[in-house]
């Protein structure tokens, strides 16, 4: 029962009588305000919630748990709240804001400039409208260009058309160098390199992006890994940018080795402001460990979140357009699931909307692409489990939710013990649902440096049965989380 509640749910009135309940609501208004400056997200939307049942016809409610849920990626339910807003009273200008935000979140730039518009046509000289309107539109036209370039056929490839010889390394150059193929000794020094906060010479970082896509583009959008006894496996979830936590990953659990074999599952990049750090850690690993060191594709090694969320601002920064370029080419390669011993499936979202799918079906997945916003690839990186049986649309918008007796269907049909998803942020890092048949972990902790999260990955044994270690956020450098996001979409979300 709430602080101040009745014995009926009702909140009490100064003199102690129940309120009415326009009031209540405003009660319950006041308290999930007071709970969303504290970062308590989910338990601001509650509150919400509440209000709104009790007075249904207010903007601002939906207004405030649009912004709530924001801030925890659900953006589908985000949007459906702030055009409540809006359709309560039109002259709500945050419910347009809340709203383009969340279209912007789910790379929907066209219908986000129309609510900027809309704000521009009640405020036209309002600076805060002008300048929103003009980045987004230059957003849009961007995007319109990209297209129109992408259908030339005869533009190469960065891949194809990229010369590692002819790109010197100075003298001055006091980094790790590589001669010839990527080494344990090279992965040492460029691990203590990118934590005194310097940047990897550009001809080695091309180096491991171009042997990346080699290695990458060979393999089935699925693939199977077989464990050797007695040998443990980990499994880490999204890192994001976050590269001190990966660091205290690997102080907690080893470095990566023949003999400490690891899969990393989505999300290395964006918002975490050292994900160029953490990607070429990675990359340089899946290289030199090709039969031990696995990751998968996660909704953000996309293009429309890198643009939003600071990966591409962070290449373009540390290196140019043209490496950001090679990234997304080698992301376009990422397989996107694993199978453990034919018994659990891994991957970073989640299930699909139809029970007929199978691990062939999966295999057969071209994923050389940006993900559609429909079909097995994008649930496979953008889906969610759910306490209810069956499936709902998605709360971000993208992909749908699934009930534990989907995940059953599923594991059945495919002979699978469990599967195991990232793409949540979970207070202790990881949760087992689904009568543990669907485990998500989570190893970004303090995720954005304020969720207040813990992360953790999983241990598996010979018996595959999942062990959990979970570490509170390390210090970092004084570098803010989304320091290279596009300044709209931040300005959007503070």
């Amino acid at each position: 029962m709430a602080e101040g509640s009745s014995s009926a749910g009702q909140l009490e009135g100064q003199q102690g009588g129940p309120l009415d309940p326009a009031a209540q609501a405003e009660e319950w208004k006041a308290k999930a305000n007071e709970l969303f400056k504290a970062k308590h997200y989910d338990e601001a939307i509650e509150l919400y919630s509440k209000a709104i049942e009790l007075n249904s016809g207010v903007a601002v409610y939906y207004g405030n748990r649009s912004m709530a849920y924001l801030k925890t990626e659900s953006y589908g339910y985000a949007h459906t709240d702030a055009s409540k807003a809006v359709e309560l009273d039109p002259s709500y200008i945050k419910g347009y804001y809340r709203r383009a935000s969340a279209n912007m979140a789910l790379g929907r730039f066209k219908q986000a400039l129309k609510d900027f518009e809309a704000v521009r046509s009640v405020r036209p000289r309002d600076p805060d409208a002008l300048s929103k309107c003009s980045e987004c539109g230059k957003i849009v036209r961007q995007q319109a260009f990209a297209r129109a370039i992408a259908v030339d056929t005869s533009k190469k490839s960065v891949v194809d058309s990229l010369d590692l010889d002819s790109i010197s390394v100075e003298e001055d150059y006091k980094g790790p160098r590589m001669d010839g193929e990527i080494t344990a000794g090279f992965m040492a020094a460029a691990l203590d390199w990118f934590k005194s906060q310097k940047v990897l010479h550009k001809k080695y970082a091309y180096k491991i992006l171009l042997e990346a896509h080699k290695l990458l583009s060979s393999l089935p959008s699925l693939c199977d890994i077989k464990l050797p006894k007695l040998q443990k496996f980990t499994v880490c979830g999204d890192i994001h940018g976050q590269y001190y936590d990966l660091l205290h990953i690997f102080d907690l659990n080893g470095v990566p080795s023949t003999d400490n074999p690891y899969l990393f599952n989505g999300d290395f990049v964006d918002r975490g402001s050292f994900s160029v750090e953490c990607i070429l850690t990675l990359l340089g690993y899946r290289i030199l460990y090709p039969n031990h060191f696995f990751m998968a594709r996660g909704n953000h090694e996309t293009e429309n979140m890198n643009q939003m969320y600071g990966f591409e601002g962070e290449v373009k920064s540390k290196y140019n357009l043209r490496m950001y370029e090679l990234f997304g080419e080698v992301f376009n390669w990422l397989p996107l699931a694993h199978c453990i011993q034919e018994k659990i499936l891994v991957m970073h979202g989640g299930l699909f909307s139809t029970d007929t799918v199978t691990l062939d079906d999966i295999r057969q997945v071209d994923r050389n692409k940006q993900p559609p916003d429909t079909g097995i690839m994008c649930e496979l990186l953008w889906s969610d489990p759910q306490m209810l049986p069956g499936r709902s649309p998605s709360k971000r918008g993208v992909a749908i939710q699934f009930g534990p007796d989907v995940t059953s269907t599923f594991c059945e049909r495919n002979g699978l013990s469990m599967i195991i998803r990232s793409h949540e942020v979970k207070a202790s890092g990881y949760e087992v649902a689904h009568s543990g048949k669907c485990i998500t972990v989570f190893s970004a902790p303090n995720y954005c440096d304020q969720m207040g999260n813990k992360g953790a990955f999983i241990t598996l044994g010979e018996d595959l049965q999942p062990v959990f270690t979970t570490y509170e956020a390390v210090p970092h450098p004084k570098v803010k989380a989304m320091q290279y996001a596009n300044p709209l979409f931040s300005r959007l979300f503070s």
